[in-house]
C-alpha cells in the first residue's frame, strides 16, 4: 500500500436514509395542499406525520406511495430517486407497503390468500409466513375464513398482516389502528411496530391523535396548512413547542397576557422572562393545566411566593370533574374574570364557589408573541 495514498481504514462510509422526502409540494386545482415538505426516516425508525384533518399529511403519504404526483420536490429510497416532477417509479416497484384507512381486502379470497397475495416462494414458505403474521396480529386459526366473516377490527388486522407479509423496506400507514377497539389497540399497535423495527423497515405513520403519535413515534413532524411547522423527538415537541397552536395541539392550555419591559413580563403570577422580545411588545404566556399548583385560601391569603412557582393568584372554582386518573378543576380568576384550568392527580372535587390559590411552574411556561 502506498504511504501517500488517502487512508480510509476505520472510516465508515455514510449511508443514505432509508426514505428521504425533499421539498415536496402538491397543488390541486390551483390550491397548494402540501408545501415544501422535507423529512428523513432511517431503517427501523418511525416518523409520524401529525396534524388536524386537511393539513396535507395523507397527501404527503400518497406522494411517497406513488398514488399522487407532486408538483415540486423529490422522494428517495436508500439514495435512489423514486420520483420528482417529471419522473415516477410505479407504486408496485417502490418496495413500499401501504395501510390506509380503507383497508380493502379482496372479498373473494380467504384471509390466508389475502395475506399471501404479494408473497413469492414455495407454498410451504408462504404458509409459514401467513401463519407467523396471523399469530402476530392475534388471528391464529383464521386463515381459511373469508373477509365477510370478520368484524371491522379483524379485517383491519388482516390488512396489517397483508402489508407486512412481503417485508417492505418502507411502510406507509394512514391511521391504521383506528378500527381496533381500545382493548386490543395498544397490544396490536406495539406488536406491529416492534416487528417493523426488528425487520429494519422505515415507517411513516399518519395520525391526528397526539397521544398515538407520542406513544409510537421516534420522530414527529407536526403539520399545519400543508407544511411542517415543527419536527423532532416526541419529548422535544411536547416540551418545547414552536408556538401556542403547537402547544395546544397536544393538550389543553391556559393563556395569560403581559407586556415586556426590560426582557421581563409582569403578570399577576409574577415576572416571566421574555428574551429577544422588544420592550413594549405584548406576549402570551402559555402553560398546561397539569403545571398549575393549587393551595387553600387562608382568610383571603395564599401561600408565599417562591422562585419556582412565582406569585400565587386567587380564583374561585366554577366546576370540578373526575376524569378517571385525574380531576379537572375550572376557575374564574379574581384578577381579570378570566378562566383557567388545573388538573390534579386522583380525586379532588372542590365545590363551586370555593376560593383557591393558583401558582404556575416557571420552568413549564412558554412565552410567545401573539399571532393575529
Amino acid at each position: 500500500m502506498r504511504l501517500d495514498a488517502p487512508q480510509t481504514i476505520g472510516v465508515k462510509k455514510a449511508t443514505a436514509p432509508r426514505l428521504e422526502v425533499r421539498n415536496v409540494s402538491c397543488t390541486f386545482d390551483g390550491r397548494e395542499v402540501v408545501r415544501n415538505v422535507s423529512f428523513q426516516v432511517e431503517p427501523g425508525e418511525i416518523m409520524c406525520l401529525l396534524g388536524p384533518s386537511g393539513c396535507g399529511k395523507s397527501t404527503t403519504l400518497r406522494v411517497v406511495a406513488g398514488i399522487e404526483r407532486q408538483s415540486a420536490g423529490s422522494v428517495h429510497a436508500d439514495g435512489k430517486m423514486l420520483c420528482n416532477e417529471v419522473f415516477a417509479t410505479p407504486p408496485e416497484a417502490r418496495g413500499v407497503g401501504l395501510i390506509f384507512q380503507d383497508f380493502a381486502l379482496f372479498p373473494h379470497l380467504t384471509v390466508g390468500q389475502n395475506i399471501a397475495f404479494g408473497l413469492k416462494g414455495s407454498k410451504s414458505e408462504m404458509r409459514a409466513r401467513v401463519d407467523e403474521l396471523l399469530e402476530r396480529v392475534d388471528l391464529a386459526g383464521y386463515a381459511d375464513k373469508t373477509p365477510h366473516m370478520l368484524s371491522g377490527g379483524e379485517q383491519q388486522r388482516v390488512a396489517l398482516a397483508r402489508a407486512l407479509a412481503p417485508r417492505p423496506r418502507i411502510m406507509l400507514m394512514d391511521e391504521p389502528f383506528s378500527g381496533l377497539d381500545n382493548r386490543l389497540r395498544d397490544g396490536i399497535r406495539d406488536e406491529t411496530l416492534q416487528l417493523l423495527k426488528e425487520e429494519g423497515t422505515a415507517v411513516v405513520l399518519v395520525t391526528h391523535e397526539p397521544e398515538e403519535a407520542m406513544r409510537m413515534a421516534d420522530q414527529i413532524a407536526l403539520m399545519r396548512d400543508g407544511q411542517i411547522v415543527q419536527k423532532g423527538a416526541p419529548y422535544n415537541i411536547y416540551n418545547a413547542p414552536c408556538d401556542k397552536a403547537a402547544a395546544a395541539f397536544f393538550s389543553d392550555i391556559n393563556v395569560i397576557r403581559g407586556r415586556v419591559e426590560g426582557l421581563l413580563t409582569n403578570t399577576v403570577f409574577g415576572q416571566f422572562l421574555a428574551p429577544a422580545v422588544a420592550d413594549g411588545a405584548e406576549v402570551e404566556i402559555v402553560f398546561r393545566p397539569q403545571h398549575v399548583k393549587l393551595d387553600f385560601d387562608r382568610n383571603g391569603r395564599g401561600p408565599n411566593p417562591t422562585p419556582q412557582d412565582g406569585v400565587p393568584a386567587r380564583g374561585v372554582v366554577e366546576r370540578a370533574r373526575f376524569m378517571g386518573h385525574e380531576s379537572l378543576v375550572e376557575f374564574r380568576m379574581d384578577f381579570d374574570g378570566g378562566k383557567l384550568k388545573a388538573t390534579v392527580p386522583g380525586v379532588f372535587l372542590p365545590k363551586p364557589g370555593t376560593p383557591l390559590w393558583l401558582s404556575v411552574r416557571r420552568d413549564r411556561c412558554f412565552v410567545f408573541p401573539p399571532k393575529g
